[in-house]
């Protein structure tokens, strides 16, 4: 499980994290003090949970839940504040929890068990899903397939012809054997249309077709640069999504 942390105090977000470590496997992935820049990060990557202070610069804890409820993937909302009088605004919020400073590490562990124990039950929730999802491709010869748009036009494309996909802005590119295209959305709600088991988000900007893979380099911080066949290009496996690689390519 996967978390960031969003505290503008030092001393209070490195307790916060030193709590975290000693009384849960969750691992927090980045620290912010600046809400808009969590807002920014959100809208290009996941995580499965929020420690957010609520008086923070630029956005505000409480305006910054309130945008990251309206997104697909919703983390899981924990709010850290000395001020009690907000609970009821956070709650309303629909968030997971509250916690007051100065931390009461007991409480914290609670809280900390509880959140790993619901994020464990939505993970069975979706591998059913997931299964039952890729009983229908297998099922469903339409779902090979898929829309993608050049010059105002649909092209239906089969998904074993696409090589990989690069977050643009807004926009995602689609490499395909016949070109490129561009859909209009970004990266995390094009993978949504793509199937788990022939495509992986190796990046917070790409997500490749396994079965183009032509050579894995290694490359700086144990990650790896991949070549895929009959494109010149160099894809990249970022250090947060290296031991799910390894896994799918079995490289452990």
């Amino acid at each position: 499980m996967n978390a960031i942390i969003v505290e503008d105090e030092r001393p209070a977000r490195e307790e916060l994290e030193f709590l975290i470590n000693e009384h849960s496997s969750i691992r927090i992935t980045h620290c912010f003090e600046d809400g808009l820049d969590v807002l920014k990060f959100l809208h290009e990557n996941e995580t499965d949970a929020v420690f957010l202070d609520i008086n923070i610069p630029s956005l505000d804890g409480m305006l910054l839940a309130g945008s990251i409820s309206k997104f697909k993937h919703r983390p899981y909302i924990i709010f850290t504040t000395a001020y009690k009088e907000h609970a009821a605004k956070a709650f309303e919020l629909e968030a997971f929890d509250y916690l007051l400073k100065p931390y009461d590490e007991q409480r914290i562990a609670t809280v900390l068990a509880k959140l790993e124990k619901a994020f464990e039950s939505k993970g069975t929730q979706q591998k059913t899903t997931i299964v039952q999802h890729q009983t229908q491709q297998m099922s469903d010869p339409r779902l090979a397939h898929i829309n993608l748009r050049k010059n105002e036009k649909i092209i239906v494309k089969e998904l074993v012809n696409i090589y990989y996909a690069e977050a643009r802005e807004k926009l995602t590119l689609v490499q395909a054997d016949d070109g490129l295209y561009t859909m209009p959305m970004n990266l995390s709600e094009f993978q949504a249309l793509l199937p788990n088991d022939l495509f992986f988000r190796c990046h917070r900007s790409y997500t490749v077709n396994l079965e183009k893979i032509r050579e894995i380099a290694p490359w700086f911080n144990q990650t790896y640069l991949l070549h895929l066949k009959d494109v010149a290009v160099e894809i990249p496996v970022s250090r947060s999504h290296v031991k799910d690689f390894r896994k799918r390519m079995h490289l452990e």
